[in-house]
């Protein structure tokens, strides 16, 4: 597999102490070397060397140079780092010195993609790198690093294992009918095979649904009566004063986001304005918004004044009785509210919420630290494995001729295939590697 050499800059772009320019392909020792004005073709795999970068006879820095030898390299190709000082100018410098000795700019995601290609992981590994480069607390790094080790892939390995078996005794029968009753091959082996892969299967799907949730975050309003507190509730989770907070009614009149980690869950937070009667008409277009907002979250957090509870409260809890949703009980700072979710949003109280969530997302919070499934991506072919695998067994059911059950194996199969690269739709791997960072 032959490419053309790419060069970027594979560290944050801006001031620091050192930045790194990786070169990678045939000819990465070659633009580097001259460069450098070095030979770097004897030196051994794995080692650094002191050097400095010209432009024609002119020093430009001072610099550390990174070799690795193909196949042993990130990418599989020969690979050069040139580790420079920092600074924007300084680093932007010496990659145009690359391009300009015949290096291609990388897109973004290429060095991934080049070693997906050149089989120095799968697919579900390399979507790993760019979560763990994105991850934003323990549990998403952790998923990150676990996949990258191989963990979707051993996880599918057994489910793949058992379709190529149900496969072959597919197979076995049409080629030699005479060897194999038909239908009690399909009774005795190959329906109670097929229905065991649909319970696994669902298994690590459900799982991989709930461990998703924790990793993204979970979309949350906070939903109340003007003046009950959500803004103050807001500001006391993000620890910022992102709302207005005022004794003035509907001050909130647009929603106000924020995401924060509450315990071991991520709430990606609306604030919205109070929902009441009467409001004049610009604060009515911000409880508009509100209730959208209400129709899509996924938790809500209502909030009770706990020392008045009135006809709205009342009203707010029939609205959202159909939601997921805690209640809330604030300013128990004023008022003791025994037997309920109490906190006092603005003393900064919110340990029975903090409790309340993590109780709620428990069997959610237990899967994000289990090995599963990692995106929408993978989920959205595990579940159409799952979907082929059923027709495949409503058709085993229906007595169906066997050689037209193997087009839903075969495409059970390939779903899952598809999750670690091994089989790939035309264009899928653009799209993937596109959401990468440039340089990685």
């Amino acid at each position: 597999m032959s490419y053309d050499t790419i060069a970027a800059i594979s560290t944050a772009l801006g001031e620091g102490a050192v930045a790194i320019i990786r070169l990678s392909g045939p000819d990465a020792f070659a633009i580097a070397g001259r460069l450098l004005k070095q030979d770097l073709s004897g030196y051994a795999g794995y080692t650094i060397h002191y050097g400095t970068i010209y432009e024609k006879e002119e020093p430009v820095d001072e610099v550390l140079v990174s070799v690795f030898h193909a196949p042993h390299s990130y990418t599989g190709e020969d690979v050069i780092e040139i580790n420079c000082h920092g600074g924007v100018f300084l680093t932007r410098k010496i990659l145009s010195l690359c391009l300009a000795e015949g290096a291609r700019l990388a897109r973004r995601g290429e060095y991934s993609e080049r070693a997906f290609l050149n089989g120095k992981m799968d697919l579900a590994q390399a979507e790993s790198i760019n979560d763990l480069v994105r991850a934003q607390d323990q549990v998403n790094a952790r998923s990150a690093v676990h996949s990258l080790k191989g963990s979707v892939t051993a996880l599918l390995a057994p489910l793949t294992e058992e379709l190529v078996q149900i496969i072959s005794n597919i197979e076995v029968n049409i080629d030699y009918p005479e060897y194999t009753d038909v239908k009690q091959l399909t009774d005795e082996e190959i329906l109670p095979a097929a229905k065991r892969w649909l319970v696994q299967i669902r298994q690590i799907i459900d799982k991989a649904q709930q461990a998703v949730l924790i990793r993204s975050g979970i979309d949350t309003v906070i939903i109340g009566k003007p003046n009950v507190g959500k803004s103050s509730l807001l500001n006391a989770l993000l620890e910022e004063d992102k709302a207005i907070v005022t004794e003035v009614a509907g001050t909130t009149r647009d929603l106000v986001e924020g995401s924060v980690r509450v315990g071991n869950v991520t709430l990606n937070l609306i604030d919205t304005a109070g929902i009441r009667e009467n409001p004049g008409r610009i604060e009515q277009m911000g409880i508009d918004r509100s209730l959208k907002a209400l129709e899509k979250a996924e938790l809500v957090l209502l909030v009770l004044d706990g020392t008045n509870i009135t006809e709205e409260d009342e009203k707010l809890l029939e609205l959202t009785k159909h939601h997921k949703r805690i209640i809330i009980y604030n300013k128990k700072d004023l008022k003791e509210i025994p037997g309920t979710i109490a906190i006092s949003a603005r003393e900064k109280d919110l340990q029975a919420l903090i409790d309340a969530i993590e109780q709620l997302y428990s069997s959610e919070i237990h899967a994000a630290n289990e090995d599963t499934l990692n995106n929408e991506r993978q989920i959205g072919l595990a579940l159409h494995a799952e979907k082929a695998m059923q027709d495949a067994v409503a058709s085993l059911e229906a007595g169906r001729e066997l050689d037209l059950v193997t087009i839903d194996l075969q495409d059970a199969y390939n779903s899952l295939k598809e999750i670690t690269g091994e089989s790939t739709r035309e264009g899928l791997l653009d799209e993937i590697f596109s959401r990468f960072c440039l340089g990685k």
